[in-house]
């Protein structure tokens, strides 16, 4: 009966990687907002009524596609840091480099999380946690640096108050040895690396940083020493 119930999973397990492989090429070819479990079943040749047994709705498929690729981006970007690493600027430098490198690979997925929103859509709780694997990454690499004496607070960066100063509590939390001058800029630094990404995936940057492998590497330097980092 145990082998029976594991073969069930994993046959299901199984199909429904299916689903979501057949929704990224819709993604691909017709956008998020007409992704349609109706047509992704009768490319499976499954009646329409069953697929909604492994998802209830269309906005239950694109959670899981957008957990799936919050997931693929943080493991991406998790494994360009050495586990030795010595300069958290290095370490700072190849995070960048993976987040775009896979932005690059995975430009449909990188659109459904960072591009225009899906009408109609409300992303659940259970993506936050996936969508904060990057930035907990870059916090983690600063508070380290903060303990091994490899970060300055750049003596122009202001420390924060009012609003801001209560909304930078969420980010000590996360990195309680990191001066809160330095948080701000760190959610600065954030809106600029993908800012720059999406420029590049969408075409913004033609005619003048383009190709921009030079003009990335440049940026990323900089953005590195506007938080304290050199």
């Amino acid at each position: 009966m145990n082998a029976g119930r594991t073969a069930r999973e994993r046959a299901r397990a199984e199909l429904t990687e299916e689903i979501k492989t057949i929704a990224r090429r819709q993604l691909a070819t017709d956008g998020a907002a007409d992704l349609s479990l109706r047509a992704i079943s009768r490319e499976l040749g499954m009646v329409s009524s069953a697929i909604y047994r492994y998802f209830p709705s269309r906005d239950d498929l694109l959670t899981a596609l957008i957990i799936d690729a919050y997931d693929a981006l943080g493991e991406a970007a998790e494994a360009a840091v050495e586990p030795d690493y010595d300069r958290p600027l290095d370490a700072w430098l190849a995070v960048c480099a993976a987040v775009r490198d896979w932005a690059r690979a995975n430009p449909h997925e990188y659109a459904l999380i960072y591009g225009s929103p899906i009408s109609g859509y409300q992303a659940p709780q259970t993506t936050v946690q996936p969508a904060s694997r990057v930035p907990i990454l870059l916090l983690g690499l600063l508070d380290r640096a903060q303990a091994d004496g490899q970060l300055v607070v750049p003596g122009d960066a202001p420390e924060p108050d009012g609003v801001l100063a209560e909304q930078v509590q969420v980010l000590v939390a996360l990195a309680p040895g990191v001066p809160p001058p330095v948080l701000v800029r760190t959610v600065i630094v954030w809106t600029q690396l993908f800012g720059m990404i999406s420029f590049e995936l969408f075409g913004q940057l033609v005619g003048s940083m383009d190709p921009a492998d030079a003009f990335f590497d440049s940026t990323t330097r900089q953005m590195a020493a506007f938080v304290g980092l050199s």
